[in-house]
């Protein structure tokens, strides 16, 4: 496979980390790059700068210890507000800028921005135009194939963010409507790859090296780009390319490896929120990385209840000890 080319950077693998709000923050996107991701962009910021005096929305665009290129992928509907937001972050830092036409949550779509967008073509156009005009760095998408299964509207979207020059573009196999529901569909993703010429990734149910060159090679696309599937299984991103390269799988993990990344994983979490607020953020990934073991049940429950970050710490020891008839 040629390397994936995003603008003047070439990236280290094919297979990329897709932004999730609430998960990709920085210290899981530094985790997923250091496991082979090829690119891991922020957690969805708003474009509205009024916004940013959160504690939350200065973490995200807080790239400290991050390899090169660093993405940050902004929302909203306003063209203004989005290149003003595109300025600020490359400012700050930001190397990419990703563009959300995807996110179906109603919070987002309500105020017609993520994938309301793909409702009013002409203003994807007005926004991408801006926003690519307005920085000096590549400008991506993340998109849906429609906004429901009678307005697959996902090519003519590719095609106008090709005229206004984005640099690359990742479409999940999903309609607006679909949200999360019923299998990704890759076949609109192919048609659309055979319609542009830059880069396309491939995104949705991509949960297995098996899967992602099964889907590589059904739609052509340049890449693709896992989500849920990275939850609590950071090294997918090894497993995916190891197989795309090899044609082999992996063996499994041994518990002792999966304990020492938990724990890597845990304490940049305490770095980046302080203890009290890492506890609670961590409490999620804890849960997601006792489900990819079996027999877990018993200590993931306890590890969503403790309060302290030294429990945590000290808890995950006992990962793969427990009783498995719990």
């Amino acid at each position: 496979m040629n390397p994936l080319r995003i603008g003047p950077y070439s990236l280290p693998s094919n297979v990329l980390l897709a932004p999730m709000a609430g998960v990709t923050d920085r210290a899981f996107r530094r985790l997923c790059r250091r496991f082979g991701a090829g690119l891991a962009a922020s957690e969805m910021l708003t474009a509205d700068v009024r916004l940013w005096g959160t504690e939350k929305s200065r973490r995200r665009m807080d790239h400290a210890g991050e390899p090169s290129p660093r993405v940050v992928q902004i929302a909203g509907y306003d063209p203004g507000m989005m290149a003003d937001a595109a300025r600020r972050n490359v400012d700050l830092g930001a190397e990419i800028i990703d563009i959300n036409m995807g996110c179906p949550a109603k919070k987002v779509c309500n105020r017609l921005a993520g994938s309301a967008l793909l409702q009013d073509e002409a203003l994807v156009a007005r926004i991408l135009a801006t926003v690519v005009r307005s920085v000096n760095a590549p400008v991506t998408l993340k998109t849906r194939t429609g906004w429901d299964r009678e307005h697959k509207n996902g090519i003519h979207v590719a095609r106008i963010a090709q005229d206004c020059g984005i640099a690359a573009l990742a479409i999940h196999g999903r309609t607006r409507a679909d949200l999360y529901e019923g299998a990704a569909e890759h076949d609109t993703v192919q048609a659309i790859k055979a319609e542009v010429r830059f880069p396309v990734i491939a995104n949705g149910d991509i949960n297995s090296p098996q899967r992602a060159r099964a889907v590589l090679v059904q739609t052509g696309c340049d890449g693709v780009m896992i989500g849920r599937a990275a939850q609590g299984r950071p090294w997918i991103f090894d497993d995916v390319n190891f197989f795309i390269e090899t044609g082999k799988l992996r063996a499994d993990l041994p518990l002792q490896k999966v304990r020492d990344i938990m724990r890597a994983h845990l304490e940049d979490l305490y770095a980046l929120y302080g203890d009290e607020t890492g506890v609670r953020v961590a409490r999620k990934h804890l849960s997601w990385y006792c489900r990819q073991h079996p027999g877990q049940e018993t200590l993931r429950k306890r590890l969503i209840q403790i309060e302290t970050a030294r429990e945590q710490l000290s808890a995950i020891a006992d990962l793969g000890n427990v009783d498995r008839a719990a």
